[in-house]
């Protein structure tokens, strides 16, 4: 089983880090929308491998036998290792790559609710908004943040492969 977690962690990591990367190195002016959907396809990308990682360990190790509890603990091992190695990156970015990365994306958010409330909303939003964003100040909460992100939709892929994937003797 730790063979298993390591193998299919690493292929998790290897995966979401190479799409979360790669997209921070599109043009400088790419529009926030467009890396938030680039890291969504790497965190789901990256989870895939939660449902090849239980598969491989039912069907090359364990003689076509996996109980829901065990998938379940392989498939949260997977998104764990996944999760800490994005949380990881993006600490990193945050911190050496894109130091401006909070600020950025305050003013971003900012300017797509300036059009869309009153004034007086606007500035009730800004405030709280800005007051939010002093938590992101932190690095490590970043990465804690990325990684409970990650942890979360793994949860659910983990749920979800570990139902379909069962099989007692």
């Amino acid at each position: 089983m730790k063979n298993t977690v390591i193998k299919f962690g690493g292929y998790a990591s290897l995966v979401g880090g190479l799409i979360f990367t790669g997209s921070h190195f599109l043009p400088l002016d790419i529009d926030f929308g467009l890396l938030k959907i680039f890291g969504y396809a790497s965190i789901f990308a990256s989870l895939s491998f939660v449902f090849f990682g239980i598969k491989h360990f039912r069907d090359k190790l364990n003689q076509g036998i996996v109980t829901f509890g065990k998938a379940l603990i392989i498939g949260l091992a997977i998104s764990a290792v996944s999760g800490l190695v994005i949380g990881i990156l993006d600490i990193i970015y945050v911190t050496v790559i894109n130091p401006d990365f909070v600020s950025e994306y305050l003013q971003y958010t900012l300017d797509g609710m300036e059009n869309t409330m009153s004034v007086e909303e606007f500035e009730k939003q800004k405030a709280t908004r800005t007051e939010q964003m002093k938590l992101f100040d932190s690095p490590a909460i970043v990465g804690l943040l990325m990684f409970g992100t990650v942890f979360a939709i793994g949860i659910i892929a983990s749920l979800i492969s570990s139902l379909i994937l069962q099989r007692k003797s």
